[in-house]
């Protein structure tokens, strides 16, 4: 523990001395969504430096959040949260069902990175619902900054799904034209998906099975269901 302690007993008091210092929970929600290398942390967490993360890592392992495992064959890393960050999800959850109840849509929407959205939704493209084929869907945001304006997703039965800031140079079976606000609130349940279509501000184009299932093939934020959301008033 690296943080001036509170110099107060209450448990509760303690448990912040672990967690408060700045990007711990981020990280810990990264490696709960499945992340395990440094890169794929970074990659979800864009506004942390490599020297920071570092040294968050390093603490969290003194605090027994995880453990790091080296494969000496190939030299990659990997951190694993340990049963006691794992004990953390049900407070880490409710958290994050406390802010779709109370904090306002307009304040949650605020954040426009792109690259952080793409990144968060190639996880919650379910490939089985798509056509058994190689299917390339292709995102474009005008609100956000060249050349993290426009991304590549490219399915394929049984492998992960990529995301591409550079033409990969296949034909693109689905164009989405909308703006980072709109399709992150989609994607967290603050905007409804049709009533985005039908106001012209999610606009989407190419194979028909992909645009008339795209309730089924992408799947929302676990939160997006949440009692009591605040939706962004129309």
């Amino acid at each position: 523990m690296t943080s001036k302690p509170f110099g107060l007993y209450c448990p509760t008091s303690k448990a912040s001395e672990v967690l408060m210092p700045r990007w711990t929970i981020q990280i810990l929600g990264e490696l709960w969504e499945g992340s395990t290398r440094f890169n794929e942390i970074r990659r979800g967490l864009p506004g942390i430096s490599p020297t920071l993360l570092t040294k968050r890592l390093k603490e969290m392992q003194e605090n027994g959040l995880l453990e790091r495992f080296e494969d000496p064959a190939t030299g990659t890393i990997d951190y694993i949260r340990t049963e006691k960050a794992v004990e953390l999800d049900p407070i880490l959850q409710s958290m994050a069902r406390w802010a779709q109840r109370h904090i306002e849509a307009e304040i949650a929407l605020e954040e426009r990175d792109a690259d952080v959205l793409m990144w968060n939704l190639r996880r919650k493209i379910i490939v089985d619902k798509l056509p058994k084929r190689r299917n390339v869907l292709r995102f474009n945001f005008p609100d956000a900054k060249p050349p993290l304006s426009t991304f590549w997703m490219i399915t394929k039965p049984g492998e992960p799904v990529e995301v591409c800031v550079h033409d990969p140079g296949f034909d693109v079976d689905l164009f989405v034209e909308t703006e980072v606000p709109i399709l992150t609130g989609i994607y967290l349940g603050r905007l409804n998906l049709e009533r985005e279509c039908v106001d012209g501000r999610f606009f989407m184009s190419g194979d028909s099975r992909l645009t008339k299932t795209v309730s089924r093939w992408l799947q929302l934020s676990s939160h997006s269901h949440v009692d009591g959301i605040l939706t962004v008033p129309r």
